[in-house]
């Protein structure tokens, strides 16, 4: 019986062994969103292809479609990570975060948020800040999930900005008149730095940021994204560690 086959290009994010032989590749595909795949037989030692099936590697992957996994058949490298991001741990933590981050983000084919990815890896890899890149990032994910805080007008009533309060549940930067408990005091200028950091304005966010901003926005950012996704990221707890 003929199975279907297609061919994507795809971030490989995670792994784990299955079976005697196989492995099980989690990928972030462009056209496709999230694909569980199984390798079959690449933790032999005459596979064609598993030394490419590892976190970091972005791949042009052909597949068979299987009844509950696909299978994976054939991998070339379009570009590795991993190489100047394993002897800095806090350049490898954001990697980390920016890979957990979009298995856990992504809810279909979302060309956008591969995209991100790749760029935010691209990025990683020499940058002198870590933090600023993999909160960029999570901003401009966000927006691709959907739902991105409001960062200038009331989240609440909409009343024009600039706020000097945050609420997550809330959606973001709310007014006095619609500031619920438990929302936090917030300078108007990290929510501005925010706001340039989300539509990829990098040099204008760091030109008004500094070690005070970047922090709160840190902050921000974890809580939001703890709140949508009703838990933490290890790896991002890893990243604070540093």
């Amino acid at each position: 019986m003929r199975r279907d086959s297609y061919r994507e290009r795809a971030l490989v994010v995670r792994t784990y062994d299955f079976g005697e032989a196989d492995r099980i590749v989690v990928l972030l595909t462009r056209g496709r969103g999230i694909v569980r795949a199984v390798a079959k037989g690449v933790r032999r030692a005459k596979s064609r292809f598993g030394s490419r099936l590892q976190p970091f590697v972005e791949l042009d992957v052909q597949l068979y479609v299987g009844r509950t996994l696909d299978s994976i058949t054939a991998a070339d490298t379009v570009a590795y990570f991993g190489s100047q991001l394993i002897d800095d741990p806090t350049r490898y933590a954001a990697a980390c975060v920016v890979l957990e981050s979009v298995e856990k983000m992504s809810i279909g084919a979302e060309p956008q948020l591969f995209d991100l990815a790749v760029e935010a890896l691209q990025g990683l890899q020499t940058t002198a800040q870590p933090l600023y890149d993999v909160d960029a990032f999570l901003l401009q994910a966000m927006n691709c999930a959907g739902w991105a805080p409001s960062l200038f007008d009331c989240a609440q009533c909409g009343a024009s900005g600039p706020h000097h309060a945050f609420h997550p549940v809330a959606g973001g930067a709310v007014c006095v008149h619609c500031r619920p408990p438990g929302a936090v005091d917030v300078d108007p200028e990290t929510l501005h730095m925010m706001w340039l950091m989300a539509g990829g304005f990098r040099e204008a966010a760091l030109s008004v940021g500094n070690r005070e901003r970047f922090l709160q926005a840190h902050g921000i950012v974890r809580s939001y994204l703890y709140f949508h996704l009703e838990r933490g990221l290890a790896s991002l707890n890893v990243l604070d560690q540093v």
